[in-house]
């Protein structure tokens, strides 16, 4: 295609959509609407023509910025309202939540695998344990009133909680963050994690106070790992869009898996709140064990609820966790 005759043929096209929409302020009559939603029209098209056969950066950048400004005009922009928030909160997030079971439930049943199985590795090998910490050290750690005890009230409740909410989102934003690298990362997120668990569980399994190490553990730990490995498998499943996309482009696979994760993300801080005020305010309470666990179980079944009650009817009326389709990019049907 010849560029400069390309350009002299529509060139006065592109000069009567920049005036239109110079004039939109004032009222347009409605011949002159109708003339802007036309050109709009051949204009995103000369784009299009533009980028695939002789794609000059100069030309393609103003035409870029004139297809979007009067996209914007013929379109419309959409505020976020509450109700958005509402919807994201109803249907998108336990929708996105329900779509990835398939990765995230495996995930939580191979790290408690993976825990139960080191913790008892742990507790059963003195010379693992010398390993992690000298005898005094141990002691002092897993005693009435050492380390892990004490650990949950070493700081006010309200600046605990902030401290553990922080670190817990900053995991799982780690994990879907990483999950474009084909989830490796994530992998070895996980791992850490479970390394850490496992030597809590070992070091009082050996003291002989694994049930206190569990009622401290199980009031706020059932909701935050679960929203770890939920995170861990959104990072997962991003990563596995990048091997296998399906019918779909890579890049459409990861910008519509991605931005479901970003929501994710946003849903998962809530969550992730609620687990660190668990754990700032129940775990170190003067409540029974039974109530301190009760709590924490009545949050963990309060959340699987929301997910597979309120997810898989969000997901069976066609929600799939994305952005609302107005604020998507139109996409191009490609053959499998």
């Amino acid at each position: 295609m010849d560029l400069d005759v390309f350009v002299a043929a529509h060139r006065a096209e592109w000069a009567r959509l920049e005036a239109l929409l110079r004039r939109r302020r004032r009222r347009l009559t409605g011949a002159e609407t109708d003339e802007l939603v036309a050109l709009y029209q051949r204009t995103a098209t000369h784009l299009s023509v533009v980028r695939s056969s002789a794609p000059d950066p100069a030309l393609i950048s103003r035409l870029t910025t004139l297809v979007a400004r009067a996209r914007s005009v013929v379109i419309g922009t959409r505020r976020a309202t509450w109700r958005d928030a509402l919807t994201f909160f109803t249907a998108g997030f336990p929708a996105a939540c329900y779509r990835t079971r398939h990765w995230w439930v495996p995930t939580a049943l191979v790290f408690t695998g993976l825990v139960a199985a080191l913790g008892w590795w742990i507790a059963d090998n003195p010379g693992v344990q010398a390993s992690i910490a000298a005898p005094a050290e141990l002691r002092e750690m897993t005693r009435p009133g050492g380390a892990y005890e004490t650990y949950y009230s070493s700081s006010p409740a309200a600046a605990f909680s902030a401290q553990v909410w922080t670190n817990n989102a900053q995991v799982a934003g780690m994990s879907l963050a990483f999950g474009a690298l084909l989830g490796l990362p994530v992998l070895w997120v996980l791992l850490q994690n479970a390394v850490n668990v496992a030597t809590g569980v070992g070091l009082m399994a050996a003291a002989d106070r694994l049930d206190v190490f569990l009622g401290l553990i199980l009031p706020h730990g059932l909701l935050e790992l679960t929203a770890v490995f939920v995170a861990a498998g959104v990072g997962l499943r991003l990563g596995w869009c990048v091997i296998d996309p399906g019918p779909r482009t890579r890049l459409t696979a990861l910008g519509q898996e991605g931005r479901a994760a970003l929501g994710m993300a946003v849903g998962l801080a809530v969550v992730l709140l609620v687990s660190g005020l668990i754990e700032g305010f129940v775990t170190p309470s003067g409540l029974p064990t039974w109530a301190r666990i009760a709590i924490g179980v009545a949050a963990e079944l309060a959340f699987l609820a929301y997910v597979f009650i309120l997810g898989r009817r969000a997901v069976a009326a066609g929600e799939t966790g994305d952005i609302a389709e107005p604020d998507r990019q139109t996409e191009v049907p490609v053959a499998a």
